[in-house]
């Protein structure tokens, strides 16, 4: 009697596997099929349901957006004053006209002061005598205007210790900034700071006083060089209230008078009427 012979485990058995695969490819792209073809009154109706569960409305009217009725749209901008279009007019009001003026003046004036804080810049480059002492002088733009830092540094005081006139490194510096700002048409400000001391000071002489001297001998010298008085907004002494680098009180560059080149508002039109 013949053996019946048994099946080994090595046989076609991949086969099995690869069937499978290919049975789970071909459910995938039928589906893609399916879905690439939708039915548009199916697809509306559902839209519509959704619109009247979540109660939206489909009066609204939005400027340069096509919405089909019953379609989901783009985002939209939020609090947008609908206005009838019986009532639009290309004519604007002087309110507008106002607002319009005022916003031209105030970017020229922004143009205005970029190009001179350019030019200023420029000037400070253009000094090669000064080349060695041009650590001291940080300029830095910001909000109030661009300020010009002549800061002090490690063993190189732009002060005597306890004195309010500059040295002769600082007082030329200050003589090479002069024609430059002379020639801007921004009012300046002179503060002068102080770093904060370990060593107890003397009550009738203290860092405020200390630091508006300073100041104010800033504002002498730019003076002897013809910087006329009307350019001077502010002379000012803020001891250490507001150092450079507020983590360490006690640095030498917190010790510093700073020349503002103000940002002020444009000047109101001679023909305006509140």
């Amino acid at each position: 009697m013949a053996k019946r012979k048994e099946a080994h485990g090595g046989g076609h058995g991949w086969f099995v596997t690869f069937a499978d695969l290919m049975g789970l490819l071909v459910s995938f792209f039928v589906m893609l099929v399916a879905f690439s073809t939708q039915d548009q009154v199916k697809l509306r109706i559902v839209a519509g349901s959704m619109r009247d569960a979540f109660g939206v409305q489909d009066q609204v009217r939005y400027s340069g957006i096509i919405e089909v009725q019953g379609l989901p749209t783009r985002p939209k901008l939020k609090n947008a004053a609908n206005i009838n279009p019986e009532d639009a007019s290309p004519t604007p009001t002087p309110d507008d006209n106002d607002r319009q003026r005022n916003n031209g003046a105030k970017l020229e004036a922004d143009r205005k002061f970029s190009t001179a804080s350019a030019s200023l810049r420029q000037a400070l480059q253009e000094m090669p005598d000064i080349t060695e002492i041009s650590k001291h002088i940080m300029v830095e733009e910001t909000k109030q205007g661009l300020n010009i830092e002549i800061v002090d540094q490690d063993g190189r005081s732009m002060f005597a210790d306890g004195a309010k006139e500059p040295n002769e490194r600082t007082r030329k510096i200050i003589q090479k900034l002069a024609p430059a700002l002379k020639a801007m048409p921004y009012r300046i400000s002179i503060t002068g700071h102080t770093a904060s001391s370990r060593v107890p000071l003397a009550t009738d002489y203290g860092p405020w006083e200390l630091s508006a001297d300073r100041a104010n001998a800033v504002r002498q010298i730019l003076s002897a060089q013809g910087v006329p008085s009307g350019h001077i907004f502010m002379v000012a002494g803020k001891a250490d209230t507001e150092p450079l680098y507020p983590d360490n009180a006690f640095m030498a560059p917190n010790r510093r008078v700073t020349i503002t080149m103000m940002r002020e508002e444009p000047p109101l039109p001679a023909d305006f009427k509140p």
